[in-house]
C-alpha cells in the first residue's frame, strides 16, 4: 500500500508542472500510515508522547509513530483530523535527510504522515 501511494505521487509529479518543493529541516511527529496519524489525533490531549505510546502499543509497532529530526518534503494536504480541543492537517511527507552530530545527513528517501496543528475560529 504504502510503495503503491508512492508511485502514484511520484507519477502525478512527473505528468504536473514542475514546482519547488521547499526541504524543511527539525523535529517532526511522523508515522507510517494515515490511519495511524489520525489515531493519534483522536488519542491526542495535549501530550503528544503519551498518544505515541498508545498508537504504537495498538499496532504492536514500537516506531509506527515517532519524532524524529530529519529532513523533509511535504507534500499536499490529504484530510483535516480533529480530536475534542485540536485540529489537525494530515500531509505526507517525504523524508531526505536525518541530523546527525555532523548535521543533517542525506538518506534513501523514505514516505510518511504527519498531523500539523491548525487553529479553528468560530464563526
Amino acid at each position: 500500500m504504502k510503495s503503491a501511494l508512492c508511485i502514484a505521487i511520484l507519477s502525478l509529479s512527473v505528468c504536473l508542472p514542475a514546482h519547488a518543493y521547499e526541504v524543511e529541516t527539525g523535529a517532526v511527529l511522523i508515522c507510517d500510515t494515515q490511519k495511524q496519524v489520525e489515531r493519534f489525533v483522536e488519542l491526542f490531549d495535549g501530550n503528544q508522547q503519551i498518544a505515541i505510546r498508545a498508537v504504537n502499543s495498538e499496532e504492536s509497532k514500537p516506531n509506527a509513530c515517532a519524532i524524529v529530526d530529519v529532513s523533509y518534503v511535504q507534500g499536499p494536504k490529504l484530510d483535516m483530523a480533529r480530536s475534542r480541543s485540536h485540529a489537525f492537517q494530515i500531509i505526507p511527507i517525504v523524508v531526505v535527510g536525518i541530523s546527525t552530530a555532523n548535521g543533517y545527513e542525506p538518506v534513501k528517501p523514505a514516505f510518511f504522515f504527519t498531523p500539523i496543528e491548525v487553529k479553528e475560529f468560530a464563526v
